[in-house]
């Protein structure tokens, strides 16, 4: 098996697939600022430390709205992955609403790199994770 798990905690399980060489953050349940925060620093520290550039973020699990997070992840966490080496994030939206609606403020709030596409599933968005 390609996949070591690297953290697993409450709100999110980050795995290093050592076949496709990226990070997949795998969220789950109700997520708050607190919670993201937590959970995105952990992926920047593992991204580091295993020095890949691209993230499979799958939110298909996140049950909540977590809008409070979304300006610090886009104009604090993703330039601070950026800087580790990060240049393609591939983003599997959640089923609940206000999950995605989360997902997408914090997009407005990213600019430049790095190059982020969200999906509506897994596999699609493993699909294009492998081309990049």
């Amino acid at each position: 098996m390609s996949l070591q798990t690297l953290l697993e905690e409450s709100h999110i399980t980050i795995s290093y697939d050592h076949l496709h060489e990226w990070l997949l953050a795998d969220w789950h349940g109700d997520q708050d600022l607190a919670s993201v925060q937590r959970g995105a620093l952990d992926m920047l520290r593992l991204l580091r430390q295993q020095r890949c550039r691209k993230v499979l973020n799958d939110n298909t699990r996140v049950t909540s709205m977590w809008s409070e997070a979304a300006e610090w992840g886009g104009k604090v966490w993703f330039p601070a992955m950026t800087e580790a080496g990060l240049q393609y994030f591939a983003w599997v939206y959640s089923p609940n609403l206000y999950s995605r609606l989360s997902t997408d403020l914090t997009l407005q709030f990213t600019e430049g790199n790095p190059v982020v596409a969200t999906f509506d599933d897994l596999e699609t968005a493993k699909a294009w994770l492998r081309q990049m």
